[in-house]
């Protein structure tokens, strides 16, 4: 232990009591040992630090910072340079206020598009997250702060978050949903990592074994510091034992008791605690910031890097007859709340409150188009208005272009909720439709974190998205309208045709107890290209107000070169795009794999040479059975393209290794013809290697502390009560037009009682929460 002599002074309940907070958001001090508080905060895509009262959805409001795209619109830039950027100013904003630990990035996979959180998330893609997330620690821990990479791990959904149980075969874990963690922990060295709420396989993420102590420490080699999510915690015994050091937020001592105790008793070695307080205070040395430092921060220039990060990251989905950019001049009708209100961000612990905010309309008058007015168009958290739609449409028979701005409101897409379907809201489609009736020259401008049903796509000229761009997004969205920017964002998802046609929707998001990850590896484009199903944008699609030539491939061992040129007029940014495919697989497997890319800007007729390096690990499969990757030997196409279903160049390379006896496509019929919506429970039990647990909980139970307010509605009229005394005040915050009140309300419904003494402080004691339940079970 690096900290022996320090641990030695201190008394047992002293060790204990640095396993959790002091409070909301602040690590424990020992002054007499001169060990210091730390603080950590949230901050995926920016500072977001409480300046009043802590809570974790975002309820009060924080300190100005800036707001940057969401992960998910970072994404879409395939930039590393510029995510390792705005890494660096987010981390730099968190130490100019004492900010030692930023709780982000969120790397999860997008295993479904209605996924409340994914706009925190870059992609459905693992190699692709990997990347990016570790581009983005590295900027944020060059301040010399630590990172929070979240959440760890398999946290695919918000519905029932705290308890649910994510059924995951050993092999999509790692080729899927561990990938980009792993690439994280090994070519970043985060300070930190965040455990999820939910259970692994039977298992709580916090105290899961087999994630912690056997992939996370010991075959990927952390030594950092596993930080609970917000209340997180289930048995902290258990937790410490799997290497979660430090529970948040603070408990009151309610669980550093139970450390003691089980030290006393014997079910908990402390030579186990005192390896995770070594780990604790290597952490509080390494991230511990001076008082009396003054690290000044330009939020002007940080607010233009914001809106050439929007810039990059924004996608031009269609683009007619070259509608765009819009000419000087145009007469221009604008349309949609979101151009004057812009939707900029997600909702949940990731509410930033933005150092200023532009807005697409002020700087759509301030330009060279003629704009002939403005209309709301549609209310914007729904239900109809005829007076909008009729105003609107009005509007746009006097222009000779229309701008329309739809999206997402705020209700659709926060942390605690899972989306309802992937429709935009009624009004607006009808305003759409009404909008084009009168108008042929629509651009429609969308906002949102993700995918999204898009019906009208054939009957406009023009479509951009600017998924949840920052506070820069107003200015970036008119620089590409107007041409002054050339868009190079490409889709880091796939947008279905339908939500039914997503892999997942069979399945998604479980019942009660369980969510079965039966599509297995078939997330995404690995299902739609596989399965060879139609979509609406395929993964890694973009257009530009110019054109490139992809020529002269090369593979000289597992380094392959090839020529990128500018065709056009215009300068702008190509991203290149590596897959692989094996020739003849005997296993299952998804037809191509990303496995590289690089964005690179060319002005017209300007040629360079592009080199993406592969490794072994790039080829190979996880297989259980050796506990080890492998890959299966035999010719693989390399594939260089614009998309995944845009390919120019291929070569072959082949490569040594095994004939393979595990995943044989004779032996799982269904996951050889991707035929993964209707997966017999035996065969995904064959891969699993076990019996699938209850889907459902049972209604006859007692209920218990790891049992939740949802379940109460299945009890006796006290229970009933609780539950609907909830629901009432969650309908009533969305009729009145408060859509984040409302979910932060419905948050509740989802919480174990087990955290209810834990959040409260004991205030209301677990022995009250007990006999509560005793009365509820009767």
């Amino acid at each position: 232990m690096k900290h022996k002599n320090i641990i030695e002074q201190m008394t047992l309940e002293e060790k204990a009591s640095l396993m959790s907070g002091q409070n909301f958001w602040n690590t424990k001090a020992i002054e007499r040992l001169d060990i210091p508080s730390i603080m950590l905060t949230d901050g995926p895509h920016g500072l977001r630090k409480q300046g009043g009262k802590a809570d974790h959805l975002g309820l009060n409001k924080s300190l100005p910072a800036t707001c940057y795209p969401t992960a998910a619109t970072l994404a879409n830039s395939w930039d590393k340079s510029l995510v390792y950027n705005v890494g660096q100013d987010i981390g730099k904003e968190a130490r100019s206020e004492k900010v030692s630990v930023l709780l982000g990035p969120g790397l999860n996979i997008k295993r479904n598009p209605l996924c409340g959180r994914n706009f925190e998330y870059f992609s459905e893609d693992p190699y692709l997250t990997g990347e990016l997330a570790s581009g983005m620690v590295k900027g944020i821990q060059s301040n010399g702060i630590s990172a929070c990479p979240k959440h760890y791990a398999v946290n695919s959904q918000e519905h029932m978050r705290m308890t649910i149980d994510e059924i995951v075969d050993e092999r999509s874990l790692r080729e899927i949903y561990l990938t980009g963690f792993e690439k994280v922990v090994k070519e970043s060295n985060p300070h930190t990592i965040m455990s999820s709420y939910n259970k692994v396989n039977g298992e709580y993420a916090n105290e899961n074994q087999h994630l912690a102590n056997d992939i996370l420490y010991s075959e990927w080699g952390f030594d950092g510091v596993v930080v609970t999510d917000w209340g997180g915690n289930n048995d902290r015994v258990a937790g410490l034992k799997a290497h979660n050091q430090l529970e948040m937020p603070s408990t009151n001592g309610i669980t550093d008791k139970e450390i003691v105790d089980a030290i006393h008793v014997g079910t908990l070695d402390e030579t186990i605690l005192d390896e995770a307080v070594d780990q604790l205070l290597a952490l509080v040395n390494k991230v511990r910031l001076d008082d009396k430092e003054s690290v000044q921060v330009d939020y002007e220039e940080h607010h233009n890097k914001a809106v050439e990060a929007a810039r990059q990251s924004m996608v031009l989905l269609k683009n007619d007859k070259n509608i765009l950019p819009l000419e000087a001049g145009t007469k221009v009708a604008v349309i949609g709340d979101f151009a004057k209100n812009p939707r900029y961000q997600g909702a949940g612990s990731s509410l930033i409150n933005p150092y200023k905010l532009s807005n697409p309309l002020d700087r759509l008058q301030d330009s060279s188009l003629n704009i002939v007015g403005y209309a709301q168009g549609f209310k914007r958290i729904g239900g109809k208005s005829s007076k909008l739609l009729k105003e609107a449409t009005s509007l746009a028979e006097s222009a000779e272009t229309v701008i329309l701005f739809i999206g997402l409101d705020e209700s659709k897409e926060a942390e605690g909720v899972d989306r309802e379907d992937l429709k935009l809201p009624q009004n607006q489609l009808e305003l759409v439709e009404s909008v084009v009736q009168v108008n042929k020259n629509v651009v429609v401008v969308l906002a949102g974190g993700g995918a999204l049903e898009l019906p009208f796509a054939d009957h406009v000229q023009g479509i951009l998205h600017t998924y949840l761009s920052g506070q820069g997004g107003g200015e970036a969205v008119v620089d590409i309208l107007l041409g002054k920017h050339n868009p190079s964002g490409k889709l880091s998802e796939t947008f279905p045709i339908n939500y039914t046609d997503v892999p997942s929707s069979a399945y998604y998001p479980g019942d009660q107890a369980t969510s079965e990850h039966k599509e297995g590896l078939f997330i995404g484009y690995r299902y739609f290209d596989t399965a060879n199903l139609p979509v609406r944008y395929p993964f890694g699609y973009g257009l530009s107000y110019t054109t490139f030539e992809y020529s002269n491939i090369e593979i000289n061992g597992l380094t392959v070169s090839f020529d990128l040129t500018n065709t056009g007029e215009m300068g702008g940014a190509e991203i290149a795009q590596l897959y692989i495919e094996k020739v003849d697989s005997k296993i299952f497997r998804s037809k191509k794999e990303l496995k590289g890319f690089d964005k690179v800007y060319l002005e017209p007729g300007e040629t360079k040479r592009l080199t993406l390096e592969l490794t072994k690990r790039d080829f190979s499969y996880y297989n259980p059975e050796i506990n080890d990757w492998e890959i299966e030997s035999g010719n693989y196409k390399i594939q260089v393209g614009s998309s995944i279903q845009e390919i120019h160049l291929k070569g072959t390379i082949e490569m040594a290794g095994v004939s393979p006896t595990v995943f044989l496509k004779s032996d799982y019929p269904h996951y050889a013809m991707a035929n993964v919506k209707d997966i017999p429970d035996s065969e995904f039990e064959k891969i699993l290697g076990s019996k699938l647990p209850p889907k459902n909980w049972d209604r006859h139970k007692d209920l218990g502390m790891n049992d939740t307010i949802n379940q109460a509605q299945y009890k006796n009229w006290l229970g009933k009560l609780l539950y609907n005394f909830i629901m009432f005040f969650h309908f009533f915050f969305k009729k009145i037009g408060k859509p984040l009140t409302a979910n932060n309300v419905y948050f509740v419904i989802n919480m174990p009682f087990r955290q209810i003494d834990r959040f409260t402080g004991g205030k209301v004691s677990k022995k009250k929460v007990e006999a509560f339940l005793r009365l509820i079970n009767r």
